[in-house]
Parts: structure tokens; C-alpha cells; sequence
């Protein structure tokens, strides 16, 4: 019998929340759960296993970062629309550090395929970096320029990474400007698979 009120949503809302407080690798069915006041068994009326409910959280949580992104860049262009990007990625790494270790999260390709928030994150980084002009190969080499770029920032300083006095944000500021300036100056890759 599902008990009243437990729905897969409810359940996958919960696990997104879980994943903030105590990381997503640490997410359990167990731990879930308790969080209902329900035993395991309850849970799987709704999701199939751990790996089902890890792969519906990566996909809510990257649609969460999507539309986080989304908004910040709306109606802007070339160096506001890649500033707005940054701070957007940034923030959200630093107030959702579960949701987003989850938006890493391997799924399938079919279920990334059906995803919106998947399919959103490519277009929306694709349309910022063409306001700086570029086309393929450079829109991919810059893109995981960008993406390992603000990964690592927020990673680091989520972690206590950074122990210099200088102002973390101001080293932020420096590393989004410098860039600006590398994909203004970017230099073309031949046109190639390699």
C-alpha cells in the first residue's frame, strides 16, 4: 500500500534537499526513508532503486541549474551574458552543493536525450559563446574552458580551498574578466575531429 501523500515528486524533492545536506553520494534509500517516517520498502512504489533515484535527481537538479542560468542570461549578450553565466554556475555550486554534484551524475544517454535541462545546458552555453562569435570546433573547446574553469572555482572554494588573504571574490571577478578576454582573443582550431 503507498502511503498517503508519498508521491515520486515528494520523493525526489526530498532526495535533492538530502543530497544539499550531506552530499549526493551519501544519499540512501535507508536515509530517505527516515526523512518520511517510512520504512525502504515504502519508497518503491515510487523509484526503483538507488541508481532510479539518483538518475531523476540529476535530472531535476540540472534542470534547476539550467533555469538558474537561464534567467541570469536572459536578454543579455557577449561579455554580460558569459558574466551573468559565471555568477549564476558559481552560486549555484555554493547554495546547492548536492543538486549539483548530482548534474554530474552519469545517466543514460536516452534519459539525457529526454531531458530538457540537459539539452538546455548545451544550448544555453553554445548560445553565450556565440556571442563571441565562435563556431564548432572552438564553441566545444570553449565551453569546457568555461566548465572546468567555473567547476573548479566553486569546488575549491566550496571546499576551504582557498587559504590567501586576497578576497575570494575578487579572484573570481580577475578569473571571469581574464576569460572575457580569452574568448574575445580566441584563438580558431582547424576544423576537425581531434
Amino acid at each position: 500500500m503507498v502511503r498517503a501523500g508519498l508521491t515520486a515528486e515528494r520523493v525526489v524533492a526530498a532526495a535533492a534537499d538530502l543530497a544539499d545536506e550531506v552530499g549526493f553520494g551519501n544519499v540512501t534509500l535507508s536515509a530517505l526513508a527516515r526523512s518520511f517516517g517510512v520504512k525502504d520498502a515504502s519508497l518503491y512504489s515510487h523509484v526503483k532503486n538507488i541508481r532510479d533515484l539518483r538518475t531523476r535527481v540529476a535530472v531535476r537538479a540540472t534542470a534547476e541549474f539550467t533555469e538558474r542560468i537561464g534567467t541570469a542570461v536572459a536578454g543579455r549578450a557577449g561579455k554580460d551574458a558569459m558574466v551573468a553565466f559565471a555568477h549564476a554556475y558559481r552560486q549555484f555550486v555554493l547554495d546547492h552543493p548536492g543538486r549539483y554534484e548530482a548534474t554530474r551524475f552519469p545517466v543514460d544517454p536516452a534519459v539525457a536525450a529526454g531531458s530538457a535541462g540537459h539539452r538546455r545546458a548545451i544550448e544555453l552555453t553554445y548560445a553565450m559563446l556565440r556571442g563571441y562569435g565562435l563556431r564548432e570546433p572552438d564553441l566545444t573547446d570553449a565551453g569546457r574552458l568555461l566548465r572546468s574553469t567555473f567547476h573548479g572555482y566553486a569546488e575549491l572554494e566550496a571546499g576551504g580551498g582557498f587559504g590567501h588573504p586576497r578576497s575570494v571574490q575578487a579572484s573570481w571577478e580577475q578569473a571571469v574578466e581574464a576569460l572575457h578576454v580569452a574568448l574575445e582573443h580566441w584563438p580558431s582550431a582547424p576544423e576537425q575531429n581531434s
